[in-house]
């Protein structure tokens, strides 16, 4: 239809009432087609929406329509362009909610953006960098992405929060989403931990999901559990993870092991060149993963 449409002489820029192009229409999969014929007519690959001033690209991204995204790309789409909400595509993609069906397809949409040369620490209005947005939506994929290109893992948004704060506010409604490989990685590329004093509304908040607790737990060489701890997690959940829960409370009447208090001293020796180091040191598989925080659903 839009080949038939443009070949009779519609105009690839006509703007609707609403301040929309053609382009800025092109918002399922199905629609690539569309896109490709309105790019061949002459449409502006970066003409901006009257209200909110997204281009084409901001609109895939959003969408996470990689092959729009790719095929804009190739008719010049620019990276750095600005809404009004202060987001550039990158920003857009990693703010947008998405189904744990649809992490991929995201990490797709950031993976092209970013190699394609997008800015990972442009932030928004509200000081947000992709990083934030990232973790807000849980996706471990698009952080590990953002945290190898060198994001600012310690930056604080408008709020005063910085990434790890954000997966914490976000994890016990992201379950699916997998938010503890999210805590993992800010870990592991040197996140400020949280103040110790504050992991017990962390375990209020987060107590459906154990191994967000294990990966902060497991980043102090020792923390103060008290009784508090014990009834900040309901009976139903502890019933769900017994040995989790039996082992985490049991560290208020004994010491962590030997073996744990040595990947801390590890870890605070290699602050900032962790993964450095580790990916020359050619450690067994076990003893890598240990000391990267690894998931072992135990404390001790």
């Amino acid at each position: 239809c839009a080949r038939l449409l443009l070949r009779a002489g519609a105009d690839p820029e006509a703007v609707s009432e609403g301040g929309y192009r053609p382009l800025h229409l092109c918002k399922s999969p199905d629609s690539i087609e569309c896109v490709r014929q309105l790019l061949q007519h002459g449409a502006s690959v970066n003409s901006q929406t009257e209200e909110e001033n997204d281009t084409a690209l901001h609109v895939a991204s959003r969408h996470g329509l990689a092959e729009h995204v790719q095929l804009l790309l190739r008719h010049g789409a620019e990276l750095e362009v600005k809404n009004k909400e202060g987001q550039t595509p990158l920003n857009a993609a990693c703010a947008q909610h998405h189904q744990p069906q649809d992490m991929d397809r995201y990490y797709r949409v950031c993976q092209l953006l970013v190699e394609s040369g997008a800015s990972i620490n442009t932030e928004d209005r509200d000081r947000q960098h992709p990083l934030h947005l990232a973790c807000k939506n849980a996706n471990a994929q698009i952080v590990e992405l953002l945290l190898a290109r060198g994001a600012n893992v310690n930056v604080m948004n408008y709020g005063g929060n910085t990434a790890l704060h954000n997966i914490l506010q976000v994890a016990a409604y992201k379950l699916e989403h997998r938010p503890e490989l999210v805590v993992q990685a800010l870990l592991n590329h040197g996140a400020i931990r949280i103040w110790p004093g504050s992991l017990l509304k962390v375990l209020q908040y987060c107590h459906s999901c154990p191994r967000v607790i294990e990966a902060l737990v497991n980043s102090y060489t020792h923390v103060r559990v008290s009784e508090d701890w014990v009834e900040a997690v309901p009976a139903e959940v502890v019933q769900k993870y017994p040995c989790f829960y039996q082992s985490l409370f049991s560290l208020g009447h004994r010491p962590r092991s030997l073996q744990h208090l040595a990947r801390c001293t590890l870890r605070t020796f290699l602050e900032g060149r962790l993964l450095l180091v580790l990916s020359q040191l050619h450690l067994p598989g076990a003893l890598h993963q240990f000391l990267l925080l690894g998931f072992e659903d135990v404390l001790y």
